[in-house]
Formats: C-alpha cells, structure tokens, sequence
C-alpha cells in the first residue's frame, strides 16, 4: 500500500497528523506500506518577519486581537501533547517553507524523506529554529543523514527540486486538497486533516480489503 501526505513542514496539524498515522501504522506490523511525502504550501507569499512573533503574525492575517491567537495555540499545544509532541509558538521563527520542501525532495532521493519531515517539524515547533537560515537547513540536513555538499548544491542552486514542489502542489490542487494535511491511499481513499487513530486504522483496513 502507499500512502501520499501532502503536508506543510509550517503546518502544526500536519505534524500531529503523522503522530495520528504512525500510531495506525503500528497495528499493521505485517503489511508494506510505503509512505511518500508530498509539499504543499500554506502561504507561498510569506517572507521572514524579524521581531515578529507567530501571535501577533496569526492576528494579523487573520483579523483576530493577539489574546484570541494566543489562545488559538495554546488550543493546538494542547492537543499536540495529547500525541506527545511539545509545541513552543514563543519560539516559532516565521519563515518560508519552499528551502525546506526542496532539501525534502533531495532527501526523498536517498530514502530519507520520513527523517527530514520529522528533523524539520521538530526544529520549526519545538525547538523554534529558522528554516530560512542556511547553516540551519545545512545543519538539520547533515542530520537526516544527506551529505553536506549535496545540501549545499540545494541552497546555492535555486533551480534545484524547485520542479518537484511545484509538481506536488499542482498535483493537490488537481486532486482538490483544500488544506492539510492530507493523506491519499493507494488513490482510493483520502483522509483530511489530523484525524483521530481510529480513522486512519478504518481507512487502512478497507484499502487492504
């Protein structure tokens, strides 16, 4: 079976989201499924915000007072513990996802793809890294298990990979994904969103059917 996750490493859900599907996977132990990550963007149009926190950024956008955005994460940090991640928003570092997608491609290219998903959601959500730097992305890449060159030539090429994020947003749009994360299954069956373990062991269970 392979399982497709279109998901944005900036996305708090789509990190909860694969918590939800590796506790579903657990109950397979015998079946090979394969899972693919796919990019997607959130908001393509974002630029660094130096100062700026991720509250008053939220309220910003989306025309709330930064007491109703505070508590809109604080609603998300709770959730994200009851999967045993540990979300910091203080720290969160707002930056552009489209450096980070193109180092996921490269590490999809050396069966890496799973590890640099999750080297990236932990450093944005809980260790408030910034994907937009560098040293960092060079830092965090090294620690996948990708080479430092073949990360460099990533950084310094523009071009490189850049084919593959489009291709993959392009692709969800066709499929009409309205957000993520979204999680396709053998091209029968699609789940949106961080459902709970159960709909994913349900969904596993018919596809296999």
């Amino acid at each position: 079976m392979k399982i497709e996750i279109w998901s944005d490493i900036m996305c708090p859900f789509c990190y909860i989201g694969k918590r939800q599907l590796e506790s579903a996977l657990k109950q397979f132990p015998n079946e090979n499924i394969e899972i693919e990550w796919k990019s997607f963007q959130l908001d393509p149009s974002i630029t660094p915000q130096p100062g700026k926190d991720v509250y008053s950024y939220l309220a910003e956008r989306k025309g709330m007072s930064v007491e109703q955005s505070v508590e809109m994460h604080k609603n998300v940090t709770e959730r994200a513990k009851s999967v045993g991640l540990d979300y910091h928003f203080e720290k969160a570092i707002i930056s552009n996802s489209l450096e980070a997608h193109r180092i996921i491609h490269l590490a999809k290219t050396k069966n890496l793809g799973d590890e640099m998903e999750e080297i990236f959601f932990r450093a944005y959500f809980t260790e408030g890294r910034d994907l937009n730097d560098g040293p960092t992305l060079l830092e965090l890449g090294e620690k996948a298990g990708l080479k430092k060159e073949e990360v460099l030539e990533v950084l310094q090429n523009d071009h490189l990979y850049l084919r593959d994020v489009e291709h993959n947003i392009k692709e969800a749009q066709e499929i009409g994904v309205q957000g993520v994360p979204f999680f396709v299954f053998d091209r029968k069956y699609a789940i949106s969103g961080a459902q709970p373990v159960e709909a994913f062991v349900n969904t596993i269970n018919e596809v296999l059917k």
